[in-house]
């Protein structure tokens, strides 16, 4: 499943892609997609695949393709604070961008069928804790993770705001999914080969709206134990935070803000994204050439001097790309100005350290 856009040299531009296809149409997703690289998510022998419009799958470990995490993204019309349940978390790609979206006090719990696709999703989210500076940028609320059957979750479960489901539902389950959603949710999940949101409208009133055709691995039915009961699946407690935990997200929070009005004061906006460099400028000709190459055809748009008004018009463009394009220049990385103003506060290291959760840079 995917290929419906174009692949991209890194993650950004991926997500360029997405943007321009129309399956990225909103800030949120677009800024949640921008901080979670997708070929972290990847075993380090595949990533070359990862910034491709398609679904990827190694033994138990499975992606679906971007495109479908941006409709999905899209359809659960996530806001700060809610709570979130995916059923099929899998490497926690999705769970890790709804986090950035929910913030610290959220709810984000996923269920994953196989035992070693949730310890892989749990390593993965250390990875991304540990190591990216999106961590700093958000307010994240950290998924999750149990392994069982979501078609047996405990029946006294607390009920989500937002579901989603990676795997394809059957007509015969569709009432169960709905039981798992609180009035006024939204769950999404492939029902019968149509990636499908069903919107609680009321106790037993539902809005449903198809949103594109899709091809999932359909849900694994439960097994029975040997005493013939069937195992049910605990989803975790609603963790209520400490008061030192909320003291740091208060405090992280207040430095943030700082650091905005300090941008704001200095340059009259707010703190921007490191900006890329330009691509080059490539001014649109006819085209010329049609080569074919082992029963494939690739179309060149290849310029002729002669057809140009002016040859000043040439070396304009010439100058345009040396400003534009530096050969040699490599983009500074970004500066986590969060890591850097609470390093240079008047406390002990310990308490530094403790506001940074600990992460290695």
């Amino acid at each position: 499943m995917g290929g419906a856009v174009s692949a991209g040299e890194d993650n950004d531009e991926l997500i360029d892609h997405l943007k321009a296809a129309q399956y990225i149409r909103s800030e949120l997703v677009e800024q949640a997609f921008r901080a979670v690289d997708r070929a972290d998510y990847y075993l380090e022998e595949f990533k070359e695949n990862a910034y491709k419009d398609l679904a990827w799958k190694h033994g138990n470990i499975h992606l679906s393709a971007p495109c479908i995490y941006s409709e999905v993204m899209e359809a659960l019309d996530l806001q700060p604070g809610l709570s979130f349940l995916n059923l099929g978390s899998g490497t926690g790609y999705l769970s890790s961008m709804v986090g950035l979206i929910l913030g610290p006090f959220g709810v984000n719990h996923g269920v994953e069928l196989h035992s070693d696709v949730t310890e892989y999703a749990k390593q993965k989210l250390d990875f991304f804790i540990r190591t990216s500076d999106s961590f700093d940028k958000f307010d994240f609320c950290e998924p999750s993770f149990v392994t069982g059957n979501c078609l047996e979750i405990s029946p006294g479960c607390s009920q989500y705001d937002r579901v989603y489901c990676g795997a394809g539902v059957q007509k015969q389950h569709e009432g169960y999914m709905k039981s798992l959603l609180k009035v006024g949710g939204v769950l999404v999940m492939p029902l019968e080969e149509k990636l499908t949101k069903i919107t609680r409208t009321g106790p037993s009133a539902w809005e449903t709206k198809k949103i594109l055709a899709v091809s999932f691995a359909p849900l694994i039915q439960p097994c029975q134990s040997e005493s013939g009961e069937s195992r049910l699946v605990q989803l975790p407690p609603l963790a209520v935070r400490s008061l030192q935990d909320l003291a740091r997200i208060a405090i992280r929070g207040t430095i943030k803000k700082v650091i905005h009005q300090e941008a704001v004061n200095k340059n009259g906006n707010g703190l921007k994204n490191t900006p890329r460099f330009k691509r080059r400028r490539v001014h649109r000709r006819r085209m010329e050439t049609i080569v074919f190459l082992d029963k494939e055809v690739f179309a060149s748009q290849i310029s002729n001097p002669s057809d140009d008004t002016s040859c000043r018009d040439l070396e304009d463009e010439r100058q345009e790309e040396e400003v534009t394009t530096p050969p040699d220049t490599k983009p500074e990385p970004p500066v986590n100005f969060l890591r850097e103003k609470v390093l240079s506060l008047p406390l002990p290291d310990p308490l530094k350290y403790y506001l940074l959760y600990y992460r290695e840079k």
